[in-house]
């Protein structure tokens, strides 16, 4: 397993991976907080393109990732995390309505437990998730961090979140 660092407007992230797939994004604080393993390397090269989208995403200019990812969990938590990929830029969507999307309409805190374990955050869009009455809920990063998110993709989406 590869890693580096990437310094954020939302805090140094730390990236992991092979050297053809993203497998994680760790945050630097709040419970997606994450250190490097003792037997990974540390190794820019294999982030070269993660590093660029992810420059992109925070300066504005991108709204959608184009990058290999390594998903990992049960085959419903995949369908979760597939179903966070197609999100809309500047759009959020409730618990409730990614359980109807997977077909498990009954499911959804068991969609809140999947949103909540997604190893590949911003990329992986688990920020786009709110509760049904609009309200941000738990996030890996800390609240602070989805809402900084969110407001980044309103502004330069044109939207209101």
């Amino acid at each position: 397993m590869y890693y580096c660092y990437f310094e954020t407007p939302i805090g140094e992230l730390l990236l992991a991976g092979e050297a053809d797939a993203l497998t994680m994004i760790g945050f630097p604080k709040g419970s997606m907080r994450r250190d490097p393993e003792d037997d990974w390397i540390y190794k820019e090269e294999p982030f070269n393109e993660v590093r660029r989208q992810l420059s992109e995403y925070f300066a504005g200019d991108r709204k959608q990732f184009d990058l290999p990812l390594a998903l990992a969990g049960t085959e419903f938590q995949v369908s979760v995390l597939e179903a966070l990929q197609k999100i809309p830029y500047g759009e959020t969507r409730s618990y409730g309505a990614i359980a109807r999307q997977v077909g498990r309409p009954k499911a959804v805190r068991a969609v809140g437990a999947a949103n909540g374990r997604n190893p590949i955050p911003i990329v992986v869009p688990c920020h786009r998730v709110i509760g049904s009455s609009g309200a941000l809920t738990g996030f890996g990063g800390g609240l602070d961090t989805k809402a900084q998110l969110l407001r980044l993709e309103a502004e330069n989406s044109g939207g209101l979140l």
